[in-house]
């Protein structure tokens, strides 16, 4: 059956949509060090907003005529389509899922090809149950994979056969499974990838054709782990052809790499001199400081080429110390990760190598010398500047530490989202380390998501090269409460939004696949391509 006509101006109805668009804890990688004070700013000894503040806008429109249903597709071919403009406010609303060391993923050691995938089931329905539209799943926790790859051996975080050993097959694949569930959902999988930790400790044993032991000239031993060297031409090669395989391999979301590049200080300094040596032998001209970050840009600007050629819907984000230097802003205090950690997330910014930021912030809206007001204020707007989004990553595993001064509680977290909310359209969600603690739903924070924070439900925001992108609205056929829906790029969408009229508001309730099944009443269905861009709606009325 052919779409009905369409009798109105899809372009008009586009253009007007458009103008309003919505814009591990212990050796995780994320878990920045506490001093034990509140305001200590430095890294963890052991390792470890919306894209529019206003109301939704929506204009119901003319319905469909509500013809007595007679059992068959409508409209027909003589029918008519109504189309609406429909929005919502966007957050990416991302959960971290730590595998390291077994923090959220296998819950034991040792996981089974049954019993793997039922724990991946329960924690995506942790995940959309409480509101929240994606994963950051770590997928590579040292130079390792938790998917089926010919490049890196299983990690020995992941094993049925011999649990702790690197390289045994569990019998399923993690990362596929994981995003065919999400996916079922309308959630989004980022695959979250450690770029340069060879091993969390040196007392691990290393699989024959990992990293370690293939460029064992480039790894380097430092406070007990082991690292691969950052200016290494072989080493910048090896993770770029990594992640160019997940882009290529799996139907992923997005990349994110955490706050782990030149590694955190330790009792000595790390062990780079005879590299740098060799690079001033060499002509090199740059200061110490500024190889170092010179290196890491490298990577991060391959990187973000190999995905855009790849596949240019995916996401590539980091998620950096939450201090860019101390001073910035004025009366910020802590750890340089521009110097210590030659990380130089501006650059990144600025060069539109990244499509969102998500520093670690870390740190209470009460706490003095690292702000959470003032540090969200001065990344948003350095992500404002750069036409990019933050996403700032927030600390539910702070919630039992009422040894400091009470001040990690359910309320800071709603004031901490507030806070991202009204920074309005460059700060879009928010990145929740890390999922224990929400499953766990300490101190309630699980049901504040659910009753609160996240009862709205959200479409990410689109992706930062595509914020004024047009997409053309979809048709359907109807026959009783079931809608089949029509769109001219149907294969490149991630799905259909589904929006319920409610008083003269559309609200947004879930992405959908179609065939669609609708309750009685008015409905809007837009299309989503895989960029989180959204068309106008299309007007559904059921009986």
């Amino acid at each position: 059956m052919r779409p009905a006509r369409i009798v109105v101006s899809v372009l008009a109805v586009v253009a007007a949509a458009c103008s309003g668009l919505p814009a591990e804890e212990l050796d995780s990688g994320l878990l920045p060090i506490d001093s034990g004070t509140p305001d200590s700013g430095q890294p963890p000894d052991d390792d470890a907003g919306t894209a529019d503040s206003g109301t939704p806008h929506s204009d119901a429109g003319q319905p469909d005529s509500g013809a007595p249903d007679s059992g068959q597709p409508m409209p027909d071919g003589g029918g008519v389509f109504t189309f609406v403009p429909v929005s919502h406010p966007r957050e990416l609303r991302a959960m971290w899922f730590a595998t390291v060391t077994n923090l959220d993923f296998p819950r034991a050691q040792a996981s089974s090809a049954t019993l793997g995938p039922q724990a991946l089931q329960a924690l995506v329905t942790t995940v959309a149950d409480a509101g929240f539209n994606a994963i950051f799943f770590q997928v590579r926790p040292e130079s390792d994979a938790l998917y089926t790859t010919t490049r890196e051996p299983w990690s020995r975080f992941v094993d049925d056969v011999a649990p702790g050993t690197q390289g045994q097959n569990p019998g399923y694949d993690p990362l596929a499974t994981l995003l065919t569930l999400a996916h079922a959902r309308g959630v989004e999988v980022h695959a979250w990838v450690n770029p340069y930790r060879g091993l969390t400790t040196t007392t691990a044993t290393a699989a024959p054709g990992h990293i370690t032991n293939v460029l064992s000239q480039h790894a380097i031993a430092y406070n007990g782990a082991v690292t691969m060297d950052p200016s290494a031409p072989a080493v910048r090669t090896w993770v770029v052809d990594v992640i160019r395989d997940l882009a290529t391999g799996f139907d992923i979301d997005g990349v994110v790499f955490d706050d782990y590049f030149y590694p955190y200080p330790g009792a000595t300094p790390y062990p780079d001199d005879p590299q740098y040596q060799a690079y001033t032998t060499d002509g090199g001209t740059l200061s110490k400081s500024n190889w170092r970050r010179a290196n890491v840009n490298a990577l991060v600007r391959d990187v973000s080429e190999a995905i855009t050629a790849a596949k240019p819907h995916v996401r590539f984000g980091i998620a950096p110390f939450g201090i860019y230097r101390p001073g910035m802003p004025a009366g910020v205090v802590g750890l340089d990760a521009y110097e210590t950690l030659a990380c130089d997330s501006l650059a990144w910014l600025q060069s539109g190598w990244v499509d969102y930021i998500s520093p670690q912030l870390y740190w209470s809206s009460t706490s003095t010398g690292q702000n959470y007001a003032t540090l969200i204020d001065w990344w948003a707007q350095q992500a404002a500047a750069a036409n990019r989004w933050v996403i700032p990553s927030i600390a539910p595993y702070r919630l039992p530490m009422t040894a400091m001064n009470g001040e990690w509680t359910v309320a800071e977290f709603e004031t901490e989202i507030a806070l991202t909310r009204a920074k309005g359209p460059t700060a879009a969600g928010a990145a929740w380390f890390r999922h224990q603690h929400v499953r766990d739903n300490w101190s309630g924070i699980r049901t504040a998501l659910e009753t609160n924070l996240y009862a709205q439900r959200a479409l990410p925001p689109p992706h930062a090269t595509r914020k004024n992108a047009v997409l053309e609205p979809p048709t359907f056929s109807r026959a009783g409460s079931s809608v089949t829906m029509m769109h001219p790029t149907a294969a490149a969408l991630r799905g259909y939004g589904v929006y319920r009229l409610d008083g003269t508001d559309y609200r947004f309730e879930r992405l959908a696949a179609s065939p669609v099944t609708l309750t009685s009443g008015t409905w809007a269905l837009t299309a989503v391509d895989r960029t989180d861009v959204e068309s106008p709606g299309v007007v559904v009325v059921v009986p």
